[in-house]
């Protein structure tokens, strides 16, 4: 496929980064507006089960539980899906796991409902996760393809950075009033049905798909090794990790803070100032034309991220707990922004969605862990005590990071990536 980056006069307008710049991009807003509408139930789904599970069990633990297993089964099947979407393209994939996640998911909210044990729960939740569709790294992918050599791509990383917060902002919002308002169940099912249309929207967009790459004789598709033998990439996943702990650890303790306080509607409202400073930071990011390496970027902003969520467990209020969820949040935003663009530096084209769904996946399975221990904070200690669970899984993660930082330097162009990564398999010769 043509670079978008063919004229003078194209070269010329993607020198100077910028969202105007971005969405003149030829082609993109026909998987922009699908993909958005297909990646907005992911914002629902985590807090759906958990206000369902804790009105049907009224255990925090309980619901943590079960949203914990459904983010570990979606961080083990998150990257093969990735790898198949790589190898088969995009739709073939796609299409069969929206149908196979909105079944899933509606079998949970029926078991749910009927008082089923604790086991059936966990039973549905494994697919309900393995099938959560992976529309985010698969716009990035897009993204990759479109922009190929082009400097709009850390742009491109910061807009989809605040697509997703944005969800983060309208789907918990939305969870919760259908949760509270309509009926505990309601937000699992809407989750399934936006997922089932909206992921068949996106499916549908075959023109902008990455294309599946094939051998010389045109029938055989180039092997790729995995994008998780790239060491830089298993430095991301780790903090990634750490990213998931915050977004699992605010949404239990959050929940469990509200309702302390006789505010169950103001959940929504808290988590939503917590995504908006995520938004509005992933702005900022895109629009600012770095000098700095990416590298550096990460470190600064990932230690930013582990002392505000250091001082999360003070809160006692709603209004100061709004405060330090905002700061928080626009200290994720640039951490996710440059990992996501260093992924470009690291991993050849063959294997970015692939790449893509490590990371999507590392915040998920951080994201399962995060809720299933604060969730137990939450019922064995005091109120706001699952706020100590986003403190230690950044600071973990950040010395991790610290340590093993050199292993985030990109191969030079031209060069061999990760052990042969995207290279056909070797034939013999005379």
């Amino acid at each position: 496929m043509a670079s978008t980056v063919t004229t003078s006069k194209d070269s010329a307008a993607t020198s100077r980064p910028g969202y105007g710049r971005l969405l003149r991009t030829r082609g993109a807003w026909t998987f922009l507006l699908p993909g958005f509408a297909a990646r907005q139930p992911f914002a629902m789904l985590t807090l759906s089960i958990v206000l369902l599970v804790q009105h049907t069990t009224g255990s925090y633990g309980a619901a943590g539980a079960v949203a914990a297993v459904t983010g570990v089964s979606m961080a083990l099947f998150a990257p093969y899906t990735g790898r198949l979407a790589d190898r088969h393209g995009q739709r073939a994939v796609l299409v069969p796991g929206v149908l196979v996640h909105a079944a899933a998911g509606l079998a949970l909210t029926a078991l749910a409902l009927n008082g089923a044990p604790l086991w059936a729960l966990f039973a549905a939740a494994v697919p309900t996760g393995a099938s959560v569709p992976q529309v985010g790294p698969m716009v990035r992918a897009r993204w990759g393809v479109r922009l190929k050599g082009s400097p709009l791509m850390a742009t491109a990383a910061a807009f989809e950075s605040v697509t997703d917060e944005f969800t983060f902002v309208v789907g918990p919002l939305l969870a919760t009033a259908l949760c509270t308002t309509v009926d505990p169940s309601a937000g699992l099912i809407t989750e399934a049905a936006l997922t089932l249309v909206g992921g068949l929207l996106f499916a549908a967009q075959k023109g902008t798909q990455p294309p599946v790459a094939v051998s010389a004789d045109g029938h055989t598709r180039v092997r790729h090794a995995s994008a998780l033998r790239v060491p830089g990439v298993r430095v991301l996943i780790v903090t990634f990790l750490g990213i998931g702990s915050v977004f699992g650890g605010m949404q239990v303790s959050l929940a469990a803070f509200t309702e302390s306080i006789g505010e169950p509607g103001l959940n929504g409202v808290l988590y939503g100032v917590f995504a908006a400073g995520n938004m509005l930071a992933g702005l900022a990011c895109g629009a600012i034309a770095w000098k700095v390496a990416p590298r550096r970027r990460l470190i600064v902003a990932y230690a930013a991220l582990a002392l505000a969520a250091s001082a999360l467990w003070t809160a006692d209020s709603a209004l100061l707990l709004g405060a330090l969820g905002l700061l928080v949040g626009m200290c994720i935003a640039p951490a996710l922004i440059t990992g996501y663009t260093l992924v470009e530096s690291l991993v050849p084209a063959g294997a970015r969605t692939e790449a893509f769904t490590w990371l999507t996946g590392a915040v998920a399975l951080g994201q399962a862990a995060a809720v299933t221990v604060a969730g137990q904070f939450e019922d064995r200690l005091w109120d706001g005590a699952g706020f100590l669970v986003p403190m230690g899984g950044t600071l973990l993660a950040l010395a991790t990071l610290l340590a093993l930082r050199s292993r985030l330097a990109g191969a030079p162009r031209g060069r061999t990536v990760a052990r042969g990564i995207g290279h056909r398999e070797p034939v013999a010769v005379d």
